[in-house]
């Protein structure tokens, strides 16, 4: 039996196929995984602890900033948590406008996952056909409310402008584009052999492992599990619309990789639906004091973003800031099982599982 000496490594936190300042010391016996600790910290920017000292309104762009590739659904979480504190009734047409937004932001970050998995995997061309129809996406946001990455939309009782004239028909036209090229990307991708030898069968586990480890989103429905929070606990105006939830056997990345790319195709069928619902007029502001005072109490809401379940939690003693704020955060929940997964493995396999977990580290670090 030839032995190795065994070697430690850092990949990160300066790494490609880290997708952030995120750091894995490994533990290797020549290209085998022995032992892997994720090390975090490096993006840590107090979220938390600076909500206190701020009102409600000011804390809205620091969500931004958690997940920074699907800033619309952690904009959402914060105002509907504040919101489901006061009792606030939000206008119909304000609702449409922040799921319209949220399905086009989970359309554009799975766009952003799906070419950022296959450049690490050795894929080019997928990354700029995933960014350059996600540009109509961001283009699209930055009509609506000035800015391409933290858009800073949503506000306590609704959200910060109408849409303008002209903005839903966009929407309608993109969806038929889109369909047309996830038929492209499954004939590009899904069936070729070499991504299927990298994939298939690499960073499987069981349901109860998901369960046990808090997994949630396409982590937890690859294994068969069927939770999406805006099927069994719908908010906003999930429960008006149809769609379907799509599920995974082996618990695999390969598995989570048709997971996303089918979710895409479920966020267009919901837009398909939602602009042609879609209110002819309305405000987009409910009534709320100038000054935010949520009532003394607690209250912990939760909702699907890309990710997973990402959940916040006000504390509040009937002042205008918080008195305590703390967020679940899907990407540093789902990053659990990384140490698990990679014992065993190859280094080659490390940058194909962590890369199927679909962190964003600023969600790990917030």
């Amino acid at each position: 039996m030839i032995r190795t000496e065994e070697l430690l490594l850092n990949v990160g936190p300066q790494h490609p196929s880290t997708h952030g300042v995120f750091r894995i010391i490994v533990k290797l016996d020549g290209e085998v995984i022995k032992e892997a600790i994720p090390v975090m910290g490096y993006l840590h920017r107090g979220t938390e602890k600076l909500a206190e000292n701020l009102n409600y309104t000011q804390i809205i762009p620091y969500t931004d900033r958690m997940d920074y590739v699907s800033a619309m659904t952690s904009n959402y979480v914060l105002c509907h948590a504040v919101e489901t504190l006061m009792g606030l009734e939000i206008p119909e047409r304000a609702d449409f406008m922040r799921l319209i937004v949220m399905e086009l932001q989970r359309v554009a970050s799975h766009l952003v996952w799906w070419g950022t998995y296959l450049l690490d995997i050795g894929a080019m061309s997928p990354f700029l056909y995933a960014f350059r129809d996600r540009e109509i996406i961001i283009d699209l946001f930055n009509e609506l409310c000035g800015a391409r990455l933290t858009y800073n939309y949503m506000r306590v009782g609704g959200v910060k402008w109408d849409a303008p004239e002209g903005w839903i028909d966009k929407v309608r036209e993109f969806i038929p584009y889109m369909e047309t090229k996830l038929v492209e990307y499954d004939n590009l991708v899904s069936g070729n052999e070499i991504f299927l030898a990298r994939i298939k069968n690499v960073g499987q586990y069981d349901a109860q492992t998901a369960i046990d480890y808090g997994l949630s989103g396409a982590n937890l429905r690859c294994t068969g599990v069927d939770w999406d929070l805006r099927k069994v606990k719908p908010y906003s105006l999930y429960n008006r619309f149809e769609f379907d939830v799509p599920l995974g056997k082996r618990g695999d990345c390969f598995d989570r990789y048709l997971i996303r790319l089918e979710e895409i195709r479920q966020s267009l069928r919901i837009l398909k639906q939602a602009v042609e619902q879609f209110p002819s007029s309305g405000d987009t502001m409910g009534k709320v004091p100038r000054v935010i005072r949520p009532p003394a109490g607690e209250v912990y809401v939760s909702i699907e973003s890309p990710r997973g379940e990402i959940g916040c939690h006000i504390v509040s003693k009937g002042k205008a800031e918080p008195y305590r704020l703390k967020f679940r955060r899907p990407s540093f929940v789902n990053l659990q099982i990384l140490p698990k997964l990679l014992v065993g493995e190859t280094m080659t396999n490390l940058i194909t599982i962590l890369g199927g977990i679909d962190i964003v580290v600023g969600e790990v670090d917030c």
